[in-house]
């Protein structure tokens, strides 16, 4: 067997695959890592998600911190819930045009994508 490394403890949870540090404690992950490209695109997309719209913001060249802090202004802006996930913004509902609104007002430049 050559691949006899840990990938769980019950000590420390899970561990990174590359430091074999515990995921809290990673010293190999930047924090500071820019996650998008800076073409930045909001959608409304539907599937798999039983009807329901979600907007999604994807591609801003923030850190993930940054993300978050944006996410929750987003959703304080528009009333509603939302999340970030693999450096994406989801804001529920159809709420493109505040979303735009509120990123050209930070002067964040974005078009909106899909149908």
């Amino acid at each position: 067997m050559k691949n006899k490394r840990l990938v769980y403890s019950t000590d420390q949870g899970r561990l990174c695959p590359e430091c074999n540090n515990p995921i809290d404690d990673c010293a190999c992950q930047a924090t500071d890592a820019i996650l998008g490209s800076g073409n930045v695109r909001v959608q409304l997309e539907t599937k798999g998600r039983k009807g329901k719209g979600v907007t999604l913001i994807k591609d801003l060249a923030m850190t993930a911190e940054e993300l978050k802090t944006l996410a929750k202004k987003l959703k304080s802006h528009c009333g509603v819930g939302g999340a970030v996930k693999e450096g994406t913004v989801e804001i529920q509902g159809d709420q493109r045009e505040k979303v735009m609104r509120f990123l050209a007002d930070m002067g964040i430049k974005a078009k909106l994508a899909g149908g």
